[in-house]
C-alpha cells in the first residue's frame, strides 16, 4: 500500500517554478520603420493641395495604422494650420474695421 502511495505521489505533475521575465533593454525594443525619403516627398506634395492636404493631415493625425514620426508631424501641422486660421481671422477682422471705420459716409 505504501508503495502505491509513493508511486501515485510521484507521478503527479509536479508546479514549474516561475521565474521573472526583465524586460527587454531599450537597444532590443521593436523599432519602427523609418517613412522613406519618397514617402515624405510624396506627403508633403499631398498637403500642398488645399483641401486634400487638410482632409489627410486629420486621417494620418489620427488614424491608428499610420507610422509615429508621420503622426506627430500630421499633428503639428494641423496646430500650425489652427493657429494660421484664427491669425487671418484676427487679421481679417482688425482690417475690416479699420476699413469701416475710414469710411465716410457724405
Amino acid at each position: 500500500m505504501a508503495d502505491y502511495n509513493q508511486q501515485q505521489y510521484y507521478q503527479q505533475p509536479q508546479p514549474q517554478p516561475q521565474y521573472y521575465q526583465q524586460p527587454q533593454p531599450y537597444y532590443q525594443q521593436p523599432v519602427e520603420v523609418p517613412v522613406s525619403t519618397g514617402d515624405w516627398m510624396l506627403t508633403m506634395f499631398l498637403t500642398a493641395i488645399p483641401l486634400v492636404g487638410f482632409v489627410l493631415l486629420l486621417v494620418w493625425a489620427f488614424g491608428s495604422t499610420t507610422p509615429l514620426s508621420k503622426k506627430n508631424w500630421a499633428r503639428a501641422g494641423l496646430i500650425w494650420w489652427v493657429i494660421a486660421m484664427v491669425l487671418s481671422i484676427l487679421l481679417t477682422v482688425a482690417l475690416g474695421m479699420l476699413g469701416y471705420s475710414t469710411y465716410e459716409t457724405v
